[in-house]
């Protein structure tokens, strides 16, 4: 008796529940805004239920927007299946569509990618474009990929390209030319600084500058610059050429030094004017102010020099 009550019950309840879904009117949403190529029952209505996927409409073009009469809206869904609905007081609505602009800067993206996985640009370069012609004014549908570069034409060492492009929401394709410029990261001075002085991290910012100019003048690394010495004073701003550095002295002209001799076991040191400056392992003119013999030998460590020639030497000191 129990148990036939509970199902008597249940089948009430679902009865109720069928009726009352099946009295429930879809409710206009209003003005609504899709991304994709169809308005779909969903779109329009709340409440659609399982009917929410279903096609009615195709959707304006990307970036763009009309207008939907109540008796449009009412003839599509009928289609649909919806004899009835709710217009919550609407007696049109807006349709839009949303939309990517198809711009310079994004092209620009697509093509340096293509030159980044064909090798042509590494991580210390970039690129700049120059079209021939302004772009038409394109807006793609709102995708993840809004546009995709189909074909490039272009040789390194030629600045003239042209390039298609596929558009999302676009039948045709998007032909477009210009010229590339190549950039490559180079060194510049942080600060004026006087000739002589030794280069550290803070002297030194990297700036793009066209690959042309740098090949035309030479490109020096960051690596190759640290404790490097300038060669004369350097302006602020100014691009470091291999000419502009040199390594540190670290003997100058007519400074007294010791002078170290060795050959063999055997090592003597004495002192004597350095006739030139020189960097480490440089050769270095040394006068014995004490004989007035000129040693020749090879600036070390510390700023000594040291002879490594034979017996005459050694008679010198």
């Amino acid at each position: 008796m129990f148990a036939s009550l509970l199902k008597a019950t249940g089948l009430a309840l679902t009865l109720a529940a069928v009726a009352g879904a099946a009295q429930a009117e879809p409710m206009l949403r209003g003005d609504v805004t899709v991304s994709a190529a169809i308005v779909t029952v969903g779109d329009l209505f709340e409440d659609a239920g399982l009917m929410a996927e279903t096609a009615v409409f195709r959707a304006p073009a990307p970036g763009t927007s009309g207008v939907l009469s109540i008796q449009d809206i009412a003839s599509a869904v009928q289609a649909a299946g919806i004899e009835t609905f709710e217009p919550a007081g609407f007696e049109r609505i807006r349709v839009a569509r949303l939309g990517i602009e198809i711009g310079p800067d994004l092209l620009s993206g697509l093509i340096a990618d293509d030159l980044r996985a064909k090798g042509i640009l590494n991580a210390d370069m970039d690129m700049d474009i120059a079209l021939d012609a302004p772009l038409p004014d394109l807006i793609a549908a709102d995708t993840q990929t809004p546009a995709a570069l189909t074909i490039l034409r272009y040789m390194p060492g030629s600045s003239s390209f042209s390039a298609r492009f596929e558009v999302a929401g676009i039948d045709r394709p998007l032909d477009v030319s210009g010229q590339i410029q190549l950039l490559i990261a180079a060194p510049h001075l942080t600060r004026t600084l006087p000739q002589g002085t030794v280069l550290g991290p803070n002297d030194i910012e990297m700036r793009m500058i066209p690959l042309a100019y740098a090949e035309s003048t030479g490109l020096v690394s960051i690596e190759e610059i640290m404790g490097m010495a300038l060669q004369r004073q350097t302006r602020e701003g100014v691009m470091l050429k291999p000419s502009d550095i040199a390594a540190p002295e670290i003997v100058s002209r007519n400074e007294q030094v010791t002078v170290v001799f060795q050959q063999g076991a055997l090592t003597l040191t004495t002192t004597g004017k350095a006739l030139n400056a020189a960097s480490l392992s440089q050769p270095v003119s040394v006068l014995n102010t004490m004989t007035n013999k000129v040693l020749q030998g090879v600036a070390t460590q510390n700023g000594t020099v040291t002879v490594y020639s034979g017996p005459q030497q050694l008679a010198g000191l």
